[in-house]
Order: C-alpha cells, then sequence, then structure tokens
C-alpha cells in the first residue's frame, strides 16, 4: 500500500517548523555551553580568592561547636532527579537532624519544605553564617564539578522530593543552582506552590542574560542580607 503523497503546499510549511525547531536547539545548545563556561570560571576564580576566608570560617565554627565537622554534607536531588553531595558551612549544632523531627510542627513555609525563622538548632556563628549568606560559598565546588550551577531552583532534599507532584518535578529537569528567580523575586516570602511557578517561569525563560541579571540581583540582595535564614 503506497504513501499518501505530501502536498506540495505542505512541504514549505514544515520545512519552515523543522527550521525553526533546528535554530531553538542550536540556540538552547549555545547557552548551555556560555553558562558551563561562565560556572567553571566563576567557581574556579572565587574558590582560589576565597581561600583566606575559608579557614578564618572554619576556626570560629571550631570555636563554637568543636565537636562537629566545619563542612556540612548533605544529599540533595539534581537535575534528572539524580542525587549528589551538596555542600554548607555547617551553621547547625552537630545533631541537627536528630532534632528536626521535633520541630517539624513549628515549620513556617508550606508544601514540600521546612524553614523555620529562629530556628533553634542554628549556631552563635551559624546564625552569622546564614544572615550573610557565607554558609552557602562551599556550593562553589559544586558549581566546579557542575553538578550545580550559578543560576538554576535550589535543590530539594531526596524527602521533599518523595513529596512532589509530575508537575513539581519539572523544576528538577534543569541543573539547580546556587541562586536563582524565586531567591531574587520572592526569597523566603512565598510557599511551595509559587516557588514552583517562579522556578517553572526560570525554565521557560532562562537565557545568558536573564542569568547574568539573577547573579547581579543576588549580589544586591546579599549587601542588604534580608530574608536569609
Amino acid at each position: 500500500m503506497s504513501m499518501p503523497k505530501m502536498p506540495d503546499d505542505a512541504k514549505p510549511i514544515l520545512s519552515s517548523l523543522y527550521v525553526m525547531h533546528a535554530e531553538a536547539a542550536q540556540e538552547a545548545n549555545s547557552y548551555l555551553v556560555v553558562k558551563r563556561v561562565i560556572d567553571f570560571l566563576f567557581s574556579a576564580l572565587c574558590l582560589l580568592f576565597l581561600l583566606p576566608l575559608f579557614a578564618v570560617i572554619a576556626v570560629l565554627i571550631k570555636l563554637d561547636d568543636p565537636k562537629g565537622k566545619v563542612f556540612f554534607r548533605q544529599t540533595r536531588i539534581g537535575k534528572d532527579e539524580k542525587p549528589f553531595e551538596m555542600y554548607k558551612f555547617r551553621s547547625m549544632v552537630s545533631n541537627a537532624e536528630e532534632l528536626k523531627k521535633s520541630l517539624m510542627a513549628y515549620n513556617e513555609v508550606s508544601g514540600a519544605m521546612f524553614k523555620i525563622k529562629n530556628d533553634p538548632r542554628i549556631t552563635k556563628i551559624g546564625r552569622f553564617l546564614r544572615k550573610t549568606s557565607i554558609d552557602e560559598l562551599p556550593q562553589l565546588w559544586n558549581v566546579l564539578v557542575g553538578n550545580m550551577s550559578l543560576v538554576g531552583p535550589r535543590p530539594p532534599l531526596p524527602d521533599e522530593v518523595a513529596q512532589y507532584s509530575e508537575y513539581d518535578k519539572q523544576r528538577l529537569t534543569v541543573t539547580p543552582g546556587c541562586t536563582g528567580y524565586w531567591q531574587v523575586h520572592a526569597r523566603n516570602s512565598v510557599g511551595f506552590e509559587e516557588m514552583v511557578q517562579l522556578d517553572l517561569t526560570y525554565i521557560r525563560m532562562r537565557s545568558t542574560a536573564l542569568d547574568l541579571k539573577i547573579i547581579l540581583k543576588t549580589g544586591l540582595m546579599l549587601l542588604g542580607s534580608k530574608n536569609a535564614y
């Protein structure tokens, strides 16, 4: 049985659609290459420049709470739902995870997240590190090795992803970031559903220009140190 012949007037339309698709794919690939180059160069330079600061912070953390480690390592879920180890400076007491269950009733964020503004598990130096977002600096290593980007949705915890709907999981289709569209537009002032919507807005709109704008806004926010907890 022979296939029906394609109308001649349909050929230009299909050809145009193919060209548009190819151009969009090429543009997306170019963006990802540029994004990775920026991530690698920025994280490498920052890690070298910040080594003296890291040493000072390490001493302060150990003086405040000698029992715990300097770095806090936690499993997070990244692109395509792949787990990875994310690093931070430790800002909580050494048994913080054990105490979390007893504090769940005080969660101040709706949905599949856990945050308390005056979390009793935070150490004295930890409160300063969080207020200034210095505790996040070790994530530059995650950016350097490629399981995080400078800009993207924040990587969730495995138990949070276990509560995700298929709609929510769309935020896991890209590499997670140290900062993102949600952080510079709302930070902790919105619930989980609003955060997902803002993340998906970023995924649809993302570009090199938008990433650079978010990085600049993040820097300005850190100078103000607002809503960081």
